[in-house]
């Protein structure tokens, strides 16, 4: 008599690091700001290079530089956070399988289906927000 196989639980998706996340912000406001790297870096009294390797996520930034840096573009270090807390969200819904973008254009594949609940509710640890994406 064999004992039943149990399925394996599959790896968890690696969620991004948080010095990704907040570099990406970084640099997408200072874009949308159309200023330079050299701009931004002198008023928050950091040098070029650190700033372009904060940017791309390869440093972690200290507290002090994240609060010069955010106080250079104008932005409260309040919605830096905010801001890399909703792209973790967006990343963790989609590698579940939960998120419906409503951002995509004509002819784009717009919803991404929906994690399947089993018959009678969420299973176990599942979490069943879904995450909407809007212009």
């Amino acid at each position: 008599m064999s004992l039943p196989t149990v399925p394996r639980p599959s790896a968890p998706a690696a969620e991004p690091l948080l010095r990704d996340l907040v570099g990406a912000v970084l640099r997408r406001e200072r874009r949308r700001q159309e200023r330079t790297l050299q701009d931004v870096a002198a008023a928050a009294r950091v040098s070029t290079a650190y700033l372009s390797e904060v940017e791309r996520g390869r440093k972690e930034a200290s507290s002090e530089v994240l609060a010069a840096v955010c106080g250079a573009l104008g932005l409260a270090l309040l919605d830096l956070v905010a801001r890399a807390h909703a792209e973790l969200a967006v990343a963790r819904a989609r590698a579940a399988g939960r998120v419906l973008d409503l951002t995509a254009g004509p002819g784009a594949a717009a919803v991404h289906p929906l994690a399947a609940q089993p018959p009678g509710g969420r299973a176990l640890g599942q979490v069943a927000d879904v995450v909407v994406l809007a212009a």
